[in-house]
């Protein structure tokens, strides 16, 4: 008994010196996880252009218009006025209308004006349209519901444009359309829809492979099942799911479905990360995390059907579809396969390894949990598996197996093309359940990220 103690004080003292030793090399020279991402490059949109690649009334975009506002109507009152003086509004009628705009049209335009300020030195962005209350645009159009700005820099060089239409999409936008060679046309999702959309995972239906090369799905996936996924060399591994950074058995959401050339499909959040490359390369390091949002048609995946062996495969389609049940699971590994496709366990900022990183210290508790504990667990687990076989109930009733064939009710249900709209209520009622269902740690990640981290790691 002594022998097994000191064995375990061995384990978790040398589990602590290697703790410190990974935060000193994430610390020190090099591109260690420590040291913040350089920012990426930016590659300027092209004249008529929009991101994301779908119609702006697309719900994978700035969704559909609700109405018109007007000063005497009550939504009137969900518009805020924007005096950041960092801005420039053209302001023609003399009303203030330009200034008028939803909460999150406010907080891209903030961010895109610091962003076009870093870009261009005395520069400043220039708002020529926003809020619409003379009817000067198209029926339908976003403006008049204050969720549409058109914009330009202060300098009015025409031959910046596309870059400041790259700029607004990474300000965290829901759809940038680079419109005229004389302004850019940025909109955004109406501000009670946000909410069901925070944070990053998969419906229930989908499938994921456990060790022994059976078939699960999310929804009857449990801590402790080990899932295929890829190591950080590049080989098929089967690592352990620690927990589920979101779990929600009863919420709708909706999802990108990404189908590809071989006939799979992966439906995901779109603030979630995936690998993706711009040519089928089959060695795995050509492949970047990025947000889903960022996928298109040609865009190459990596997958995996049978065996140890991983492929790419290129996108055919990228559509949308609503589903029951959220799930994101972490595994150890910071990887899955889902659906045959690789893909991160993070979400929300698109740096892989960082996010990695920043879970370390919960991956490291999970170990400690384990080392120390595991032994008692696994007798606990052993003694109830003796009881529920010695009981005299025969009936076993699984909630999360009806939820699951429920989710696959709605597996493939193209929501982009239909008519009838959505049923906002039901999205409401969601929301505040959906944010209660992620896991803390990941609420406060996220806190302190959105305060040291650039803007442009975000899917805002």
């Amino acid at each position: 008994m002594k022998q097994s103690w000191w064995v375990r004080l061995t384990q978790l003292s040398l589990l602590a010196v290697w703790t410190c030793i990974w935060f000193v090399q994430g610390c020190g020279p090099g591109p260690g996880y420590g040291v913040r991402s350089r920012s990426r490059k930016l590659t300027a949109m092209h004249y008529k252009q929009f991101s994301p690649n779908f119609s702006e009334n697309n719900l994978g975009a700035s969704g559909r218009a609700e109405g018109k506002i007007s000063r005497n109507s009550e939504r009137f009152n969900e518009l805020v006025c924007n005096y950041n003086p960092d801005i420039v509004f053209k302001d023609e009628e003399n009303t203030n209308a330009d200034r008028f705009m939803t909460k999150r049209c406010k907080d891209c335009l903030n961010r895109l004006a610091i962003a076009v300020m870093n870009q261009w030195p005395g520069v400043h962005l220039r708002v020529t349209e926003a809020w619409d209350e003379d009817g000067h645009h198209p029926p339908g159009s976003l403006h008049y519901e204050g969720r549409a700005v058109d914009i330009t820099t202060d300098d009015r060089e025409t031959e910046k444009y596309g870059l400041l239409a790259q700029l607004a999409v990474e300000a965290g936008f829901d759809w940038v359309h680079y419109e005229s060679k004389y302004h850019v046309h940025c909109s955004v999702k109406a501000d009670h829809s946000v909410a069901v959309e925070k944070g990053g995972c998969f419906p229930g239906w989908a499938r994921v492979t456990v060790a022994g090369g059976r078939q699960k799905s999310l929804s009857s996936l449990s801590p402790g099942d080990r899932v295929m996924a890829l190591s950080a060399e590049g080989q098929i591994i089967y690592s352990q799911v620690l927990l589920f950074l979101h779990q929600d058995h009863e919420s709708w959401s909706i999802f990108l479905s990404l189908e590809t050339e071989d006939g799979h499909r992966l439906a995901l959040t779109p603030r979630h990360l995936l690998f993706l490359s711009t040519h089928c390369k089959h060695h795995t390091s050509d492949y970047k995390a990025r947000f889903a949002s960022r996928a298109k048609v040609g865009d190459c995946l990596l997958m995996n059907i049978a065996g140890d062996i991983v492929h790419s495969s290129r996108i055919i389609s990228v559509s949308i579809v609503e589903s029951l049940g959220v799930y994101a699971p972490l595994t150890e590994a910071g990887t899955l396969f889902v659906d045959g496709v690789l893909v991160s366990s993070y979400a929300l900022v698109e740096d892989h390894r960082l996010a990695h990183w920043a879970f370390g210290p919960l991956r490291l508790f999970i170990s400690f949990y384990q080392l120390v504990w595991g032994d008692v667990a696994k007798q606990q687990e052993t003694t109830d598996h003796k009881r529920a076989c010695t009981s005299k109930t025969a009936i076993h009733y699984s909630p999360l197996a009806s939820k699951d064939k429920a989710g696959f009710l709605v597996n493939n249900v193209r929501v982009n093309n239909v008519s009838k709209p959505l049923i906002t209520e039901m999205k409401g009622k969601h929301s505040l359940q959906m944010d209660s269902n992620v896991h803390w740690y990941a609420r406060l990640l996220y806190s302190f990220g959105s305060i040291f981290l650039e803007c442009n790691l975000f899917h805002l």
